[in-house]
């Protein structure tokens, strides 16, 4: 199978033999959903949730948990102060049990230290970029949109913003517009990052050249705004400091790299890609597979030698050689 072999890709009306179709939206900011069907984690978000409504869930989770450790402690103080005025019980078997890592469902909050000037200002940067919605008819958002297309197809004319050529990318339809309201602009300069600065691996992701590939293969442009999407949740940016054991590694990878989310982008879209391989997944499963991608990320990023992007174990996935399909 070449490059060149066409496989077939699900439009509107193709998920589940229901009609699924773009909504005219007003005042959109930022991330709102993912576009590939339901990418809910453990967290037990659905498709239909907006960051709006994932972030006030999660804070009254946060605030649930908070109190609800606040009780257990009292109840251990009281327990052990009981056991110290009838000499038994010893302080440190009371209080080992509480530390900072302590469990919120699937996911560890943790007590976040200060902010270096660096770190805030780097932090509000990236969390400036997550509320600027993808307007089409900003020239600036069309110009790279063009430049998407030049990095992605250097030898091929620039078609019209509106044309059946952008489905060959992986957009859902001619106008790639209107999937944008997944992901906003920071989903465009993510993939034009990703062209950018790993040529090779962002060619070899485009054309499907690796592996052995499914028919029914997953759309690439619009998979890239999930991962977008997927990043921004699991590094816990919605909140005004990430308190995620994923979003408090994050900031230390800030320290020394300003573009550290879009290179965190790019190793997440290889990531993604090796596991649907290794999976043989088809278009139905992209979600189990995006789920399985932020599980092994979060995993290399609770490393303790990891202080760079490039210190994650799946970074050199982007330099590998590419394999044979057959």
């Amino acid at each position: 199978m070449t490059s060149q072999t066409l496989r077939r890709r699900l439009h509107h009306g193709d998920v589940n033999g229901k009609r699924h179709e773009y909504l005219e939206t007003s005042g959109l900011e930022g991330l709102d959903e993912p576009l590939l069907g339901n990418c809910e984690h453990e967290s037990g978000h659905s498709e239909g949730d907006t960051l709006a409504d994932i972030w006030d869930d999660e804070r009254k989770k946060e605030h649930f948990h908070w109190t609800l450790l606040f009780s257990q402690i009292i109840t251990q103080w009281t327990q052990w102060l009981a056991n110290f005025v009838v000499g038994s019980g010893a302080l440190f078997g009371r209080l080992l049990p509480f530390n900072s890592g302590a469990q919120d469902g699937q996911t560890k909050r943790l007590l976040v230290p200060s902010l270096s000037p660096l770190q805030e200002a780097r932090l509000k940067n990236l969390q400036q970029r997550l509320q600027v919605p993808f307007d089409g008819s900003l020239v600036e958002h069309q110009d790279a949109l063009k430049q998407l297309w030049r990095l992605a197809y250097p030898d091929r004319d620039l078609p019209p913003l509106k044309s059946e050529l952008w489905k060959e990318m992986g957009w859902q339809g001619s106008d790639p517009s209107t999937d944008f309201r997944g992901g906003g602009y920071i989903s465009l300069e993510n993939l034009i990052f990703f062209a950018k600065m790993y040529p090779d691996a962002f060619q070899n992701l485009l054309h499907k050249r690796d592996g052995s590939r499914a028919e029914w293969e997953y759309p690439f442009a619009v998979a890239g705004i999930n991962i977008s999407f997927m990043l921004a949740q699991m590094l816990d940016l919605q909140s005004g400091k990430p308190n995620s054991l994923a979003g408090v590694r994050f900031l230390e990878l800030l320290i020394e790299d300003e573009m550290a989310f879009d290179n965190l982008y790019c190793v997440a879209f290889q990531m993604m890609d090796a596991q649907w391989l290794a999976k043989r997944a088809s278009y139905m499963e992209f979600n189990d597979v995006l789920k399985s991608t932020r599980t092994q990320l979060e995993r290399e990023l609770a490393l303790e030698d990891v202080s760079f992007v490039k210190d994650l174990p799946a970074y050199n996935l982007l330099h590998q050689q590419r394999f044979s399909k057959f």
